[in-house]
């Protein structure tokens, strides 16, 4: 969105989540900051066409002035000297997940690829055999060809980098087929009906190939089918599922991302108590991996999984990567996923 008043593109987020007062009837145009800094200067709404008069101490501006603090939360810098760890032989390696996890260890360049995720088991609890480790796009495996332990040296991996951490939340048996992806959520508060959209993105390679949702509700060889909006009204519930029959998947599709986007709302937050999980379709309340997506709230959207193709079938993937788009313009989520299959997720 373009704030109508300093003329810069920004994040949904960034504006007033409500109406300046009551009596205002135009649309929310102009963002925080500008508001803010209007109304202390002329105690007015900012809208050309409204003019109505806003209190810089009213309810609104302090939410306002509040919400701007912690989006834009300023640190007192100083210097400070580095201090490579104890152990270390020159530096640390930071080593992340999509969803903002990390952890720092000292830069051993004899350091063996199993040592580190050892290590990473250890502080982050996620096993080792469930752990892909990317640096410069390649895949940081435990053994090479001739068997022996690889190490940080081995992959030209240098101090102060970072390596990217990938779960695998399930690697899907040969015998599965009909698997279900399914999405429960609230309406927001003191709103109508709206909907927190469940799509399928598919992929060949960096190739977008299409998208499984609301509207397209199935692909081409109906491998892919969408449930479509089931709303309740009455408990105010909204219900999405996607079901996907893996040995129909079209042999040039390598990936599937399954994302989570606001409609209507800014961001996902407004949306009380959603509900996700992964299952095959003839054991429904067996979970075949969790996810998360608390990290997600101020987002627009959220990458939440990818079903990608591997040398014994198909794996599950964590992602939690946060991005901008939705089911009314998916350029910036595909676009998010492009950069993240290009880096070897």
């Amino acid at each position: 969105m373009r704030c109508q008043m300093c003329q810069t593109v920004k994040l949904s987020n960034e504006f007033p989540p409500r109406k300046i007062t009551e009596n205002c009837k135009h649309p929310r145009q102009h963002c925080m900051r500008c508001v803010v800094a209007y109304v202390h200067e002329h105690e007015a709404c900012p809208h050309p066409d409204c003019g109505e008069t806003v209190a810089n101490d009213s309810q609104m501006m302090e939410i306002l002035q509040h919400t701007l603090k912690e989006m834009f939360r300023v640190y007192d810098t100083s210097y400070t000297p580095h201090v490579i760890p104890e152990g270390a032989s020159e530096g640390v390696i930071q080593v992340t997940v999509l969803n903002g996890e990390s952890i720092t260890l000292p830069f051993k360049p004899d350091m063996t690829i199993l040592k580190v995720k050892e290590e990473i088991q250890k502080e982050l609890q996620h096993d080792v055999q469930k752990q892909k480790l990317l640096y410069n796009a390649t895949e940081l495996k435990v053994y090479g060809e001739s068997g022996k332990h690889m190490r940080l040296i081995d992959y030209g991996v240098e101090p102060n980098s970072v390596i990217h951490l990938v779960i695998l939340l399930f690697a899907i048996p040969e015998g599965f087929d009909h698997v279900v992806f399914d999405l429960y959520w609230g309406y927001p508060h003191n709103r109508g009906r709206d909907y927190l959209d469940a799509s399928c993105l598919q992929f060949s390679g960096q190739t977008f190939q299409g998208v499984v949702d609301y509207e397209h509700v199935v692909n081409m060889n109906a491998s892919i089918r969408h449930s479509g909006d089931v709303m309740d009204d009455k408990r105010r519930k909204g219900h999405h599922t996607i079901h996907v029959s893996l040995r129909k998947i079209p042999a040039n599709i390598t990936h599937l991302f399954f994302t989570l986007s606001a409609w209507n709302s800014p961001n996902i937050a407004r949306y009380p108590y959603p509900s996700l999980k992964f299952y095959e379709a003839d054991k429904p309340h067996k979970n075949l991996c969790k996810t998360t997506f608390t990290h997600a709230k101020y987002s627009q959207a959220v990458i939440m999984c990818s079903v990608s193709r591997s040398a014994s079938g198909w794996d599950i993937y964590n992602s939690g990567k946060l991005s901008a788009g939705n089911a009314k313009n998916y350029n910036p989520l595909v676009g998010t996923v492009q950069s993240l299959i290009s880096k070897g997720y």
